[in-house]
Formats: structure tokens, C-alpha cells, sequence
């Protein structure tokens, strides 16, 4: 039995040495990525909601950064390989990015302990999750590519039509929703060609299976919890209530001083609303209590003046930056930079 001891023994370093590794980018922004700067004095229009805190505009990256690396890998799958993914690139960028995004915190009101927790967690999930699947196509991917040739295989495309449409609802609602048994049924269903169809039906199958699973247990854990407001309140000038009522999603609350009080969606759909606003002449007073906002430019150029973090992007052209400005210059931004990619409410 002593050699089962041993090959014990080695699971259970192994094992503590994989946790300690998936664990020290936590450590590394803990540490070396402390917040600078201290909270400004500014004075709120509007009731800050709990949820809305302003740092929240920078801490809601991470998750994007996400959505943008499964945009990228689905962009060079397309025409390309798995293995030609960057997936260290894009854990690096999370990191990275969130250093950053943790250092201006602090003049933003720091960051709470239940955002910090649910950042970290998701980081070192996908961070598990590229490095399980750079190991798989890196080396049995590659060679499943090589056996098949220069010409692509069905589920080649099928999957690569998956991971766009994956990438797309990501955009708007939460990861665990996506219905990766469907996935997984359209894979088994396709009629292989060649051992590459049956290697990405049997890789690809396994990992929707996983995730399929996982999903339910994240479902099941967040059935319980308060979640996220689809709506916020914001302050337009420049525009009156019965112009500002047109605009889809809009409700308005009141006519104030400052401008016009209004509630509108949130993610996604307030990025096209506020384009949209800003096209027509409308100026932002204050969004959710807040006079700071992030955003996210595509450009040809690898800098930005006044970027937080830029980095270039897979698959798809150009680069990425994180871009702060004051809610007060956010219209002028828009209108000045048809990059403007998404913007960070909160």
C-alpha cells in the first residue's frame, strides 16, 4: 500500500500546488495593486442606490473582459484554429486590467468586499477554464487539427457558429442562462465526416456537458440572492420630457433644475440608449448618483490619451482601452469617438 501513499501524496501536492497557482493573481492584486487616491466631494443629485456604488463602474470590467475573450476566440475560430487563441494573452489581460482598475479605485470609494469576492471568483474561474482548454488545444486539438488537413471539418463551423452566438448573449444576460445542453445536443447530432468531427464532438461535448452541470449549481446558488436592477435613474440636459419619452426603454420621473430625470436600462441597451441621446444633442448631468463613468474604445492605435489599460485585440481588429471620463463629458466623448465600444454603468 505504500505506493498508494505515494501516488497520494503527489495527487495532494499537486493538487495544493494548482489551488496556490489559480490563487496568486488574488495575491498579486491584494498586494501590489493597492487603491490611490482618495474619494471625491462630490455632491449627489440623486439618492445613491446601494448597488450603484461609483467603483462599480470600473469593478463591472472583469466580467467584461470575459465576454470580450469568448468575442475574440470566436472571431479566430471562425477562420482558425483553437490553438491559435492567445488564451495566456487573455488571462493576462484580466489580471492585468483589474490592477489597474483596483488602483484607481480608491478615489471612487474603494471597493466593497462582495464585489472584490465575486471579481476574484470569476477570475480564477476563467482562468481555470482557458488553462484546461489552451492544455486540450494545444496538444490533442493541434492534432486533431493536423490529421484533418487544411480543410475544415462540420463542427469546425458549428462550433465556431456556437461560440458567436455564446459571445452575443453574453452581452446582455449572465453566463449560467445559456443553454449549453442544446450545445451539446446540436454537437452529437451532426453527422461526422472524419476524425475531426468526431474529436470536437467528443471535446466540445464534454466540455458543454461540465459547464451544463456547473451552471445549474451557480443557478441554483444566485435563485436565492437580490439580484442586480435591470433600471437606474439618470439626469439628461439639452433634451425635453416629451423628446426624451420617444426614445425606447425611457421613462421620465420629473423635470429638475439641473435637467430631466429619467429611468432607463441598463448593460447593453443603455450603451445603444446613450449613443443614441448624445446623436441628438443630449448632455448626461449625473447617472445613478454618480459624476464618474468607464467606458471601452476600439481605435487602429495602440494608445489613448488618458487610458487606463489598452491592449491589442484577438481575432478582431484594433485596440481595446478602458477610458474614465466625468459623466458631465461623457455625450461629448460619444459623439467625438465612434469606438466607443460599451459603456460601464455601475
Amino acid at each position: 500500500m505504500s505506493w498508494l501513499w505515494r501516488w497520494a501524496k503527489r495527487f495532494g501536492f499537486c493538487l495544493v500546488a494548482l489551488i496556490l497557482g489559480l490563487l496568486s493573481p488574488v495575491g498579486y492584486v491584494e498586494t501590489m495593486c493597492q487603491s490611490d487616491g482618495v474619494a471625491d466631494d462630490y455632491v449627489r443629485l440623486l439618492p445613491l442606490d446601494p448597488q450603484r456604488g461609483e467603483s462599480r463602474t470600473l469593478l463591472t470590467y472583469p466580467e467584461w473582459h470575459i465576454v470580450h475573450a469568448y468575442d475574440d476566440y470566436a472571431e479566430v475560430i471562425r477562420t482558425g484554429a483553437p490553438h491559435d487563441f492567445g488564451y495566456l494573452r487573455s488571462i493576462g489581460g484580466f489580471w492585468s486590467s483589474l490592477c489597474q482598475l483596483s488602483r484607481q479605485a480608491g478615489a471612487h470609494g474603494g471597493v466593497d468586499g462582495p464585489t472584490k469576492q465575486m471579481v476574484y471568483t470569476i477570475g480564477v474561474s476563467f482562468t481555470a477554464e482557458l488553462l484546461a482548454k489552451a492544455a486540450y488545444e494545444e496538444t490533442l486539438g493541434r492534432l486533431a487539427v493536423m490529421v484533418r488537413g487544411d480543410t475544415r471539418a462540420p463542427l469546425d463551423d458549428l462550433s465556431a457558429a456556437q461560440s458567436d452566438a455564446y459571445a452575443t448573449f453574453l452581452q446582455q444576460v449572465p453566463w449560467y442562462r445559456w443553454d449549453f445542453a442544446a450545445d451539446n445536443a446540436a454537437l452529437q447530432a451532426a453527422q461526422p465526416t472524419g476524425f475531426r468531427d468526431r474529436e470536437r464532438a467528443f471535446a466540445l461535448g464534454t466540455e458543454a456537458r461540465v459547464k451544463s452541470a456547473y451552471a445549474g449549481v451557480i443557478g441554483a446558488a444566485v435563485a436565492g440572492m437580490e439580484p442586480d436592477a435591470l433600471r437606474m435613474r439618470v439626469i439628461v440636459a439639452g433634451m425635453t420630457p416629451d423628446t426624451l419619452a420617444q426614445f425606447e426603454g425611457v421613462r421620465v420621473i420629473s423635470q429638475r433644475p439641473e435637467g430631466v430625470e429619467v429611468e432607463t436600462p441598463r448593460y447593453r441597451a443603455f450603451t445603444d440608449l446613450a449613443k443614441a441621446l448624445a446623436a441628438k444633442g443630449a448632455d448626461f448631468v449625473e447617472i445613478a448618483g454618480n459624476d464618474d463613468i468607464l467606458f471601452t474604445a476600439i481605435s487602429p492605435d495602440a494608445d489613448w490619451p488618458n487610458a487606463i489599460y489598452s491592449f491589442v485585440r484577438q481575432g478582431n481588429p484594433g485596440f481595446r482601452h478602458l477610458v474614465k471620463v466625468k459623466v458631465a463629458d461623457l455625450a461629448d466623448a460619444l459623439r467625438a469617438t465612434p469606438g466607443v465600444e460599451h459603456i460601464h454603468d455601475y
